[in-house]
């Protein structure tokens, strides 16, 4: 079987680690890759958004099934070019892919499904936005959400505490801060509790939750400071009880499959539900039509089964035959970034350490790295995501940051807290 996975990024690095150990994977490539990834798959010089060039490739490579990774190309219709040639791919179409690429179409989608979620409205002008978010705040709103409608790399939303935060972020949308994707945006009201992630295939019959995990989106410890793609996650997570568990499947999963299927999306891919959980029930904070980063990372450091396989009976129809399961040990995964990020930052710093972190038990995936003369050199605000398993979530974060206090680059940074809340709930 030839494997080809589109991105490069950490959640790309995890998910041909993973894919590299199948029986079934004979050749796996990586369009464009990075520098981690090309010591586990041939990385080619196809950027993302090249879908026809991409399709090419799988077609005179006789390539089996694609994995697209990133949000972007299949908001763009990747899915969509491959079929056209027949080509099995694992992700949804772009009409289907509009649940992350349109917080509104989104936000529609759960309302008629009666999906839970936070109470909001969509605005198209700078104007109502400000009415809307002064008529929360003068009825007495804690707090609010703006959020860009569309793709945004993860920046393009706002926790705000108060109608001139709001109203300020809401500007900055309008104003083309994240360029067409601030064309429309979506104002909610802030959900209290805490958050987590569940990944669940789906092939339009049937939907699978995968292990839940949870990530730390702020830059800061303690979530301080602004949003990032992510900083760190750890699988599994303590919030997610049975209880939670059983809710989730029947309030969300499963009225989203009975979405798709009564509006014929054609959706194969995974779903990958971001929730708030406050006294056991779970609200929908947003839908994204792909896996996480960086929850991937520790989720797939606990699966067992053959991933290639799983992701091809997904692919193709057939989820309900695919056999997975998980190792009881929990996994930690912590985010070493580039100093200034997520704002700007300096690239090409020669990294030290990787050899010496695999040595210490971790996994190192990369996230934004390049070669550079035979170094390892920076190459992005994410720069590595050290993995680390153990008996208990205790141990897997210490195991985490002893690798990552093997690595080190001019300007490298990261969060001390990862995997906190988990041990305050042993």
């Amino acid at each position: 079987m030839k494997v080809l996975i589109v991105g490069s990024g950490g959640r790309e690095h995890a998910l041909a680690w993973a894919l590299k150990s199948s029986p079934r994977v004979e050749e796996l490539y990586c369009a464009p890759g990075n520098a981690g990834i090309a010591q586990v798959a041939r990385c080619v010089p196809i950027g993302v958004s090249e879908l026809e060039k991409l399709a090419d490739f799988a077609q005179e490579n006789g390539i089996d099934l694609t994995v697209v990774g990133p949000e972007a190309p299949l908001c763009a219709g990747i899915t969509d070019v491959f079929l056209a040639r027949d080509l099995a791919v694992f992700g949804p179409d772009k009409r289907a892919a509009m649940l992350e690429g349109s917080k509104d179409f989104a936000k529609e989608f759960m309302l008629r499904y009666g999906i839970p979620t936070a109470r909001g409205r969509a605005c198209t002008d700078a104007v109502s936005a400000r009415e809307y978010i002064h008529g929360e705040f003068a009825a007495g709103a804690r707090g609010i959400v703006v959020k860009a409608d569309g793709l945004a790399a993860g920046k393009g939303v706002l926790v705000a505490r108060s109608e001139v935060e709001a109203t300020a972020f809401s500007d900055q949308c309008f104003e083309g801060e994240f360029g067409s994707a601030g064309s429309k945006v979506v104002i909610e009201e802030m959900l209290s509790g805490e958050e987590a992630s569940i990944f669940a295939l789906c092939d339009g019959k049937t939907i699978t939750p995968l292990a839940p995990s949870q990530d730390h989106k702020r830059i800061f410890d303690n979530d301080m400071g602004p949003n990032t793609g992510g900083m760190g996650a750890y699988s599994p997570a303590p919030v997610v009880n049975e209880t939670v568990s059983r809710r989730i499947e029947e309030k969300i999963l499963r009225p989203f499959l009975k979405g798709v299927q009564q509006e014929g999306l054609r959706f194969r891919g995974v779903i990958f539900v971001g929730l708030m959980i406050e006294n056991d029930e779970p609200k929908v904070l947003e839908f994204n039509v792909r896996f996480g980063d960086p929850e991937t990372q520790p989720v797939m450091r606990r699966f067992e089964g053959d991933l290639a396989d799983v992701l091809y009976k997904t692919a193709t129809g057939d989820l309900e035959h695919a056999v997975i399961g998980w190792k009881e040990t929990p996994a930690v995964s912590v985010v070493i970034a580039s100093a200034g990020y997520p704002g700007k930052y300096e690239k090409g710093r020669i990294i030290s350490g990787l050899e010496e972190a695999a040595a210490a038990g971790t996994v190192v995936f990369h996230a934004g790295t390049a070669e550079k003369d035979g170094r390892i050199v920076t190459a992005g605000g994410r720069v590595l995501g050290v993995s680390a398993t153990g008996r208990d979530i205790a141990e897997a974060i210490a195991n985490a940051y002893r690798g990552v206090g093997k690595i080190s680059f001019e300007g490298a940074y990261f969060r001390k807290d990862i995997g906190a809340k988990a041990l305050k709930k042993r």
